[in-house]
């Protein structure tokens, strides 16, 4: 059957670990669903109606855990940096004798980028600290570039560095959109998502695609793994994964869905292009550090 659906030429591989039963573990594995792992690294499978028509360097092919085509974007890169950002600013705050708690400072700063302009104001954040093959670079440099006239204010420069966390990713996405690759959802899970709607709001302004959070979503690769061993052993004859999930599994899940905001959208779109070029100073950054 998976043969029938596949390109000649255009291999897919079981998706493994984490991927796999991530899929799974935020009902991600029917056609036009997918899903974002933000922490430490990013990445998101988004299931397929058709295959590629080309072969991309910065999509990975691989399938759901019943079979299904699933292009895959992987980043090295996504919280590293802003956690480094976070600690200088909490110390910054005990210089004054103030002695927030990490979860305090994590919340205030996310929820202030949100007063940031939707293109950031013209402040760029790279946040490579190793090197991306969406990108094509072997090595990172985490930097912060402004333009003279930006607007240098906490806000921007925080929505930056929140910004910089998906970029990389929003560029594989990109080539998704190109080939009108249909996404009627997104589920985020991973550190990122933490702070409510923050994340979530500017994941779907990347991807202008609807972004839902589930209370489940944390539990990652372990919880997909048991429930793909409870539907081989509960399914009745001819029930796919995707009917068994939603009946059985996700039926009354809570979470929260925010669909992409035009403004986003558009700001998102004017700081990729800038972002892109900034990638040009990574590259000399990179030779010459």
């Amino acid at each position: 059957m998976l043969d029938d659906l596949l390109s000649p030429g255009i291999p897919f591989a079981p998706a493994e670990g984490d991927a796999g039963t991530g899929m799974t573990a935020t009902n991600a594995v029917a056609p036009r669903t997918g899903n974002v792992s933000a922490g430490t690294s990013i990445f998101s499978m988004v299931v397929l109606e058709r295959p590629l028509k080309k072969v991309y360097e910065e999509i990975d092919l691989v399938t759901t855990p019943t079979g299904k085509p699933v292009a895959m974007v992987h980043c090295n890169n996504c919280t590293s940096d802003s956690n480094a950002w976070i600690s200088v600013l909490k110390e910054t705050a005990n210089l004054f004798g103030a002695e927030p708690s990490n979860g305090d400072v994590y919340t205030k700063l996310y929820e202030k980028s949100l007063e940031g302009d939707p293109d950031c104001g013209g402040v760029l954040v790279c946040n490579y600290m190793a090197g991306e093959g969406v990108t094509h670079l072997n090595e990172g440099r985490p930097m912060v570039v402004r333009r003279p006239d930006a607007k240098f204010t906490l806000a921007n420069f925080f929505r930056a560095i929140l910004y910089s966390t998906m970029s990389t990713l929003k560029i594989g996405m990109d080539i998704l959109a190109k080939e009108n690759v249909a996404i009627d959802s997104l589920t985020g899970h991973g550190g990122l998502f933490k702070t409510p709607m923050v994340g979530q709001k500017y994941l779907a302004a990347a991807c202008n695609a609807p972004v839902t959070c589930m209370d489940t979503a944390g539990e990652g690769g372990p919880y997909g793994m048991a429930l793909l061993a409870a539907y081989m052993h509960n399914k009745v004859a001819g029930e796919s994964l995707e009917a068994y999930l939603n009946a059985h599994v996700f039926a009354d899940t809570k979470g929260t869905t925010l669909e992409p905001d035009l403004a986003d959208v558009e700001g998102f779109n004017t700081y990729i292009e800038e972002y892109k070029e900034l990638l040009q100073v990574e590259k000399t950054a990179v030779e010459v550090l």
